[in-house]
């Protein structure tokens, strides 16, 4: 009788003809690719964003209310879209996730009134949802369909990592650099802009562009990610299915104290990240004395916080053997996180080189840990759950995320300018990382194996 701890092959649609998985190798390379190419879209709109919307008239209410609308829509739908991966497969709802973002995309480059640019934003909110772990759900199952449930997953999850920062950052510089690019010389920016009756403007090409790699993205995930047919069900089975799952991986973080660390340690990284996201531009704004330069810095430290995190993800291996475990890694790595935020406190109200210095350290030390902190952390998750329910537990940890950097945003609103903002979000990392002081490995949670079996 088959041990059931042993993962099941893959299987055709012919029950008794064997679909052999990929190999680990493969798996792990197409599964970095998946990564590549999901987020070059979204770093080449980081920096043209908000001018964009800007030069089209819309006020600074009306972008925190589009952004408003990205954050809920993704908030609301983690772990329902979590759960219909685990239930239709990973495949369908990633390219799923693949349209959603071509049509955000356009609507953000192409839309001219305050409606249909919110609603760019709530789809591009879905989107995310719907990619929150479904490319590493498929990852892991197809390398412990292939090794075994003890199969080595650090170090394809750190160089997805890697691939996922260095695509920020190269989406990043692209994304910034190509409106001014298209002002210099013979000003194709304004020709495009006549030609299109003002349709088109220059910060309008690279939302345009990231909508034309989605396109590339969804046909990569359509004919490289194969996966094992599911049974059939119809729509109510599907539905009746995502809140079983769902609530099975909130429970899973109830009763098992791994997952509970980590979901916390997540939510400890929201809010380090909320604070960097809303403290750094106006400190850069303060540097250079003017808001237009401040976000041309703002947009290089950004580009620079990518290449710490991807050489932090990168590291994540190498930090779990010299520290003797996962565990210790995420605790060490959190730390120097946290070290990095109380930095940038420390030299918040200072002015000249030391300062500068001191807080560009900070600043890459955030990265750099939350970057080694992650594989460990999602490698610990990968062996506490299983296939059914994978992608609704990265979806459970990416909420933890979200929910506590929406609340240390509010929160850090409401202090004084000066150092007190960036000592809460470094208090709250080193308390996530604490959690992981003297933590033991347990073993990995395993259905028994019937006495018939054995």
């Amino acid at each position: 009788m088959t041990d059931p701890r042993t993962p099941a092959p893959f299987t055709s649609s012919t029950p008794h003809t064997p679909f052999p998985p990929l190999s680990p190798h493969t798996a792990r390379r197409r599964f970095v690719t998946v990564s590549v190419l999901y987020w070059l879209p979204v770093g080449l709109t980081i920096a043209p964003l908000i001018l964009l919307f800007t030069e089209r008239g819309m006020a600074l209410t009306a972008i925190a209310g589009f952004f408003a609308a990205h954050s809920l829509t993704a908030a609301a739908l983690e772990l329902p879209t979590g759960g219909l991966s685990d239930v239709i497969g990973r495949r369908t709802v990633l390219a799923a996730a693949g349209l959603l973002g071509l049509a955000a995309f356009t609507l953000q480059g192409l839309g001219t009134t305050a409606w249909v640019l919110a609603l760019g934003m709530a789809l591009m909110g879905a989107g995310r949802a719907l990619s929150s772990g479904p490319a590493e759900a498929w990852y892991v199952d197809t390398v412990q369909a292939h090794s075994g449930p003890d199969a080595e997953l650090r170090n394809g999850l750190a160089r997805a990592g890697t691939a996922t920062s260095a695509a920020l950052a190269a989406g990043t510089l692209l994304g910034g650099g190509l409106p001014w690019l298209l002002g210099l010389g013979p000003d194709l920016g304004a020709r495009l802009s006549e030609a299109t009756s003002g349709l088109v403007l220059p910060l309008s090409v690279p939302p345009l562009l990231a909508a034309v790699l989605e396109i590339v993205f969804v046909l990569y995930v359509l004919t490289a990610l194969p996966e094992p047919p599911r049974p059939r069900a119809t729509l109510r089975a599907v539905l009746r299915g995502i809140p079983v799952t769902v609530v099975d991986g909130l429970r899973l973080g109830g009763r098992d104290s791994v997952v509970r660390r980590i979901l916390l340690s997540a939510g400890a990284a929201g809010a380090a990240l909320a604070v960097l996201e809303l403290l750094t531009p106006g400190r850069a704004a303060d540097l250079t004395g003017a808001a237009d330069s401040g976000a041309v810095v703002f947009a290089g430290l950004a580009c620079a916080g990518f290449v710490c995190s991807a050489l932090g993800n990168h590291l994540a291996p190498l930090a779990a053997r010299l520290a003797g475990g996962g565990e210790r890694a995420v605790l060490l790595s959190l730390g120097s996180g946290a070290v990095g935020l109380l930095l940038l406190g420390v030299t918040a109200t200072g002015a000249g080189p030391v300062p500068l210095v001191g807080g560009a350290i900070g600043f890459g030390l955030v990265y750099l840990g939350l970057g080694a902190a992650g594989p460990n952390e999602n490698d610990l998750l990968h062996r506490r759950v299983t296939g059914a329910g994978r992608a609704t537990a990265l979806s459970v940890q990416s909420l933890a995320l979200q929910l506590v950097a929406a609340v240390t945003g509010l929160v850090i609103s409401t202090l004084p300018t000066g150092p007190a903002a960036w000592w809460v979000g470094g208090g709250v990392l080193l308390g996530g990382g604490l959690l992981w002081a003297g933590a033991s490995r347990p073993a990995p949670i395993m259905p028994k194996v019937p006495e018939a079996a054995k």
